[in-house]
């Protein structure tokens, strides 16, 4: 990714929003991270194939298509956030302001940018806070090292990026958003892939969980014989 040129701000043309799909039928995703690490970049370029370099400053926007994934048409919402994360003393404040968004998403995209040490370490303190909204391991979390095509300014080593996803249980991959399309598409896809499983593995629990098991028919010999000691417990 090429570094902006702010001397002329570009302002993102908007993409029309898909309509809603039958329920189940969403893919609810939201990428965060630093600011200037390349989010809004990625999302327009896995939505639209075009690769932009100037934004202006994110303000949290959302962005809704229709994608096919695995011969299904899949109705994808990708929540954009404001690149506000610090590692230093306001880091837990800007994290609850993002919790609503947390709530809302069901996959997850950490950015940081290989150029920028730390929005490297903002991504710790993010995939903490997303564990603490979803406890549930199976959420999926993707870690996305982006620029990678800067390699002559190059803060962090794909070695640290490896680490650290080993260490959170994550997946981890780096990726050029300016020069690396299907790259970015791959990403987008897997995290679309995986929340899509975790939808069809929860109405399956759901389906089973509602399920009244049916009862035994009875044994009709047990039923004569106990009869039968009762009459002749009658009788004597």
């Amino acid at each position: 990714m090429r570094l902006p040129s702010m001397s002329q701000p570009f302002l993102l043309a908007p993409i029309a929003e898909c309509p809603p799909g039958p329920p189940g039928a969403q893919v609810r995703l939201a990428v965060l991270g630093a600011r200037g690490v390349g989010k809004s970049a990625m999302i327009v370029r896995f939505l639209t194939k075009r690769f932009i370099g100037d934004y202006e400053p994110n303000t949290g926007n959302l962005y809704s298509r229709l994608v096919h994934l695995d011969g299904d048409h899949v109705a994808v919402q990708i929540q954009d956030t404001p690149g506000c994360i610090q590692v230093q003393e306001d880091c837990v404040q800007v994290l609850d302001s993002l919790s609503r968004c947390v709530k809302w998403a069901e996959g997850f995209l950490l950015v940081y940018s290989i150029t920028d040490y730390s929005s490297y370490q903002s991504v710790q303190p993010l995939y903490q806070h997303i564990r603490k909204v979803h406890p549930d391991t199976r959420t999926p979390i993707i870690i996305v090292g982006n620029k990678a095509d800067l390699l002559h300014a190059r803060q962090v080593q794909a070695k640290e990026g490896l680490q650290l996803a080993d260490e959170l249980g994550s997946l981890f991959l780096e990726i050029s958003t300016s020069e690396d399309s299907q790259g970015v598409c791959d990403v987008f896809q897997y995290l679309c892939k995986e929340v899509s499983k975790l939808q069809h593995a929860g109405s399956t629990d759901r389906r089973r969980s509602s399920i009244i098991p049916r009862p035994k028919s009875p044994n009709m010999q047990d039923l004569k014989r106990r009869f039968k000691q009762a009459l002749s417990s009658k009788v004597k």
